[in-house]
């Protein structure tokens, strides 16, 4: 006797008129995007027999899929990885050049992106490495975006959250010690630039002479790292006081303002800085850590946010937010801060702000700023 087993996927039509198939195994139900009652049926009827002959299924969809598109059903990951390398350029370029050549992506190198399973993408991020995950999302969501993904591989919410190792400031002494010990001139000026501008290692070991506005006092210099991004970025513009003119004319008046250094690679830096660093016994920073220090420095002595954006070269609050979140700031009392507001609310101290006009060619005089409307303080607030 012929038992007919019961079919697993049935149709059903929600009250808003799309239709729905329902799992008689699991119970759950999923959206079949459509509207019309013959295409509903094709589709349930499909699963159904994906379910019967899960082989020939696979068969017939890589005939869909050559129809639409020839590579769709061979293309790999390694082609995906190469074709995002080729749309990169200078900086960017290199940075995606070394990433691919990560050694978990061999687990899936060679593997067609229209055959990958969630198992794929977990063996290749099975030792929790940070470029690992931030890449491999990157990789995946390209091949999602050009359409040679039917669908996400991990849903976005299942991602693996990357677990960043600790990143701390360089403190004052700490910088001290690493340039009195520096015999190299250009080397020392060098640390000493990071620590007064809060620039990236990069941007400050290209800075040109050119840079340099003296009479304005200002260095002027776009982000490497964004320049794949196009014209719209804002340029990182930084007034600089004694200290920093004091570096500056010990560097060569044109061209390259640390020649040397221009020429090293951004991992050979590194590692010079953090040779100088086990020497000291000064451990968790890296010459990244400066920025962070500089960010830091601004927040405890009220230096005002949109200023420190416009030095480190941010333009996401968040982005400076990320930098300065481990800086120690005094909130001071409300009950003091409303008592003394009661005893006299027109002249209550206000938080201190340093007004800087980058395209002003002499600053302005303390009487001038005295003399200046209500209404232009508080519009400079």
């Amino acid at each position: 006797m012929k038992v007919d087993m019961p079919e697993r996927y049935r149709k059903f039509k929600r009250t808003w008129g799309t239709y729905y198939a329902y799992d008689n195994y699991t119970g759950n139900s999923v959206s079949l995007k459509t509207r019309d009652k013959a295409e509903a049926v094709k589709k349930v009827n499909a699963m159904n027999e994906t379910e019967r002959q899960p082989s020939i299924s696979l068969g017939l969809a890589r005939v869909y899929l050559n129809a639409t598109d020839p590579k769709l059903a061979t293309r790999t990951w390694q082609e995906v990885m190469q074709h995002i390398v080729e749309k990169k350029t200078d900086e960017t370029r290199r940075r995606w050049e070394v990433a691919i050549k990560d050694k978990n992506f061999d687990r899936i190198r060679n593997l067609k992106v229209a055959e990958t399973r969630p198992e794929h993408f977990d063996r290749a991020l099975a030792d929790a490495k940070v470029s690992t995950n931030v890449y491999l999302r990157r990789i995946h969501n390209h091949a999602l975006g050009m359409d040679w993904l039917l669908k996400p591989v991990i849903p976005r919410l299942q991602w693996p959250r990357p677990v960043f190792k600790p990143k701390r400031a360089i403190t004052a002494e700490e910088h001290a010690a690493i340039v009195a010990r520096e015999l190299n001139a250009e080397r020392r000026d060098f640390y000493e630039l990071l620590w007064h501008s809060g620039a990236a290692q990069t941007d400050a070991a290209c800075l040109a002479a050119e840079d340099i506005d003296w009479e304005r006092r200002t260095i002027c210099y776009s982000r490497k790292k964004l320049k794949s991004r196009g014209g719209n970025i804002k340029p990182a513009l930084i007034r600089f006081g004694e200290e920093v003119a004091a570096i500056l004319k010990q560097r060569p008046q044109t061209g390259p303002l640390f020649p040397y250094l221009r020429t090293v690679r951004p991992g050979d830096r590194a590692t010079e800085f953090r040779q100088r660093c086990e020497g000291l016994k000064i451990k968790g920073v890296t010459l990244h850590s400066y920025r962070y220090a500089w960010a830091e420095r601004a927040l405890k002595c009220g230096f005002p946010e949109r200023f420190a954006q416009q030095a480190l070269g941010h333009n996401s609050k968040a982005v400076h937010h990320a930098y300065s979140k481990r800086a120690e700031v005094t909130v001071p009392s409300l009950d003091e801060w409303e008592k003394q507001w009661k005893k006299d609310p027109l002249n209550l101290q206000r938080p201190k702000l340093v007004a800087v006009d980058f395209q002003a060619q002499a600053p302005i005089p303390e009487t001038t700023q005295a003399q200046a409307p209500e209404s232009a303080q508080a519009q400079a607030v």
